[in-house]
């Protein structure tokens, strides 16, 4: 006897993501609704994000550091994350992280409020978010340029610093920089670009006064 041929796979369900046409807000809190059954891995994340690709994954990494008081436990993971994306970014590659990056999963109660804080904060942004300067998006230099800033931004996230402000000005650069890719809008890349100068310039006073003060504990102790 013939076996019966098995029947076809169900059809693919709709994609996690609506259409690029639907406000960026809108998008984050579409992702609420479904991840909400499941603990969340960042390739899950990564995957559903396609439709805005890592530049809205950069956003929703970057959210959880905007304020002064700077996270030692997350700071590293994520910033390891935005400097392989800023990078792949900055050579013109697609977004890809390591299998223990990708691994790593997240309580969907952490995960909605991050999606729900970002998508507060993509509201706002969204009143001044709109296409201009047009030049920066038509040649790939700046996004790549972009991308660089990025992966030096996640570089500066990772830093030990239990200082206020050591995670936000970084995380503010990745913001600006990600939301200007997002709407197509030059000055958003601008706005990026001088936040990273502020933070190269916060690093490097703190990283002066330190060597200074701990000059000054080493003259006190040889007594000169």
């Amino acid at each position: 006897m013939i076996p019966a041929a098995l029947p076809p796979p169900p059809p693919a369900g709709p994609e996690p993501v609506p259409p690029a046409g639907v406000r960026f807000s809108a998008e984050l809190l579409h992702l609420v609704d479904h991840f909400q059954q499941q603990r969340v891995r960042l390739d899950d994340l990564l995957a559903a994000t396609k439709g805005r690709g890592m530049h809205l994954l950069l956003l929703l990494i970057a959210l959880p550091f905007v304020g002064p008081i700077p996270l030692p436990g997350f700071s590293i993971p994520f910033g390891l994350v935005v400097t392989i994306l800023g990078m792949r970014l900055a050579v013109g590659k697609p977004p890809w992280l390591p299998r223990f990056l990708r691994e790593r999963s997240f309580d969907p109660k952490f995960l909605a409020k991050v999606l729900r804080g970002t998508s507060r904060l993509m509201e706002w942004m969204e009143v001044f978010l709109r296409p201009r300067l047009g030049f920066v998006d038509a040649h790939a230099i700046f996004s790549r340029f972009a991308g660089f800033l990025i992966g030096v931004s996640g570089l500066m996230l990772m830093l030990p610093f239990p200082l206020p402000f050591s995670n936000s000005l970084p995380a503010w650069t990745v913001i600006f920089l990600a939301a200007g890719a997002l709407g197509h809008d030059g000055l958003f890349f601008l706005i990026g670009c001088g936040s990273f100068v502020v933070s190269v310039a916060f690093f490097t006073f703190v990283a002066v006064g330190g060597a200074s003060a701990v000059e000054q504990l080493t003259r006190l102790i040889h007594g000169r």
